[in-house]
């Protein structure tokens, strides 16, 4: 019989590429890793793994097993929470993944409630940014996540499930004396002499705010990165930059100006899933109450 703790290790395996990366993900030693997964293969009977060079990699079999086993997996967390719920009643644990502006717009509030409406649900809140949270989706390290449709970077595909929570406006943050923010919306060239706050290299915002200097024909210079936006806004609020930032990113104790772009630019705020077999109820549960959240702009119809 095959163990689920092990097959985990193989589809982790197919994600994330190397033995040692999944060592690391799991706590584990390389050694520990490549022992249980040739265990997994004596009790498949099957060769699932090769080497080239210093390296292992998936046999076709091994690719096969690796992405069924997302399903076995899934399938078998929801049998155990049906059981442990002797009836509908949602239980057990929800991973859930949301990018740093939602975590506190969205996913706490939703915690919350859910601690008062299903007190035997549990939910694990990790922040994960867009290009970390679908990777992390895919190989089962969450259930599901917060994301957006709009980071071109890594298009979500029809392996997953998509269901629109929100709206949010893409904006311009600057010093609360800033001559910017006197007028109405920004042109963006105008601020081509600018310093700028971006966020770390390759992630969702420090990409997209480098695309929309890049169209509006001036190259930004950026003179601080953080991976944080409260650090982003105290940096604007002290006078030293300005920055591009979703609209739930800007906590009004910060003393800025917001202003909206000349060319509107509005973010999709989505939750996501795997496809396949129907989420057990306590992933419902989150999702229903995540929809449901008061006070946001809601998705576009269509």
């Amino acid at each position: 019989m095959m163990n689920p703790w092990r097959l985990r290790l193989l589809s982790r395996l197919d994600t994330l590429g190397t033995v040692r990366a999944v060592a690391e993900a799991d706590g584990m030693s390389p050694s520990s890793v490549s022992q249980q997964l040739a265990v997994l293969e004596a009790e498949t009977r099957t060769k699932l793994l090769e080497r080239t060079g210093r390296r292992v990699r998936l046999t076709s079999a091994g690719v096969i097993l690796a992405r069924r086993a997302r399903a076995i997996l899934d399938h078998m967390d929801g049998v155990e929470a049906e059981l442990r719920a002797l009836g509908e009643e949602s239980t057990g644990l929800v991973r859930l993944g949301a990018f740093q502006s939602a975590i506190h717009t969205l996913a706490v509030p939703a915690v919350t409630r859910l601690a008062r409406e299903h007190p035997h649900l549990d939910v694990e809140l990790l922040q994960l940014e867009p290009h970390e949270s679908v990777p992390a989706l895919r190989s089962g390290e969450v259930d599901l996540i917060i994301t957006t449709t709009d980071f071109d970077e890594l298009p979500l595909g029809p392996d997953l499930d998509l269901v629109p929570l929100a709206t949010d406006p893409v904006l311009l943050v600057a010093p609360a004396d800033h001559p910017v923010a006197r007028g109405g919306a920004v042109d963006l060239a105008a601020c081509a002499n600018e310093p700028w706050a971006f966020d770390m290299p390759q992630s969702y915002m420090a990409n997209l705010a480098l695309r929309l200097c890049r169209q509006a024909r001036f190259e930004p210079r950026v003179v601080c990165r953080f991976g944080n936006y409260m650090l982003a806004l105290q940096h604007v609020e002290a006078g030293l930059s300005i920055a591009l930032l979703p609209g739930l990113a800007v906590d009004r104790r910060y003393r800025v100006a917001t202003r909206e772009l000349a060319a509107p630019v509005t973010r999709t705020i989505t939750a996501a899933l795997r496809r396949g077999a129907p989420p057990r109820a306590a992933v419902r549960a989150v999702l229903d109450t995540l929809r449901h959240s008061p006070d946001l702009p809601q998705p576009e119809p269509g």
